[in-house]
């Protein structure tokens, strides 16, 4: 996975959303936000190839949590991002 270039991390008040800097990556329907672990996988990943297992390291390492957790809650983030656009498979 990557994620797609146009896309960038801001912060909005206690959480993050995703925008797109240029018209063709603006879809109105829709605001990406992401609370501070989605949006801490999200800076570790920008513009690089990444693995749900990738995310899920980055759990293990920055919160208590066990790999079986991390790995679940890893692929929830990644298939949200795929289904906004954000992200390519």
């Amino acid at each position: 996975m990557k994620t797609v270039e146009g896309f960038r991390l801001r912060p909005l008040g206690a959480e993050f959303i995703v925008t797109g800097e240029s018209i063709k990556q603006v879809n109105f329907n829709k605001m990406i936000s992401l609370n501070e672990s989605a949006a801490y996988l999200w800076r570790e990943v920008e513009g690089k190839d990444f693995t749900v297992e990738d995310l899920a390291r980055l759990l293990v390492e920055r919160y208590d949590i066990d790999m079986e957790t991390a790995t679940k809650d890893s692929a929830a983030i990644a298939e949200k991002w795929v289904e906004a656009g954000i992200v390519e498979a």
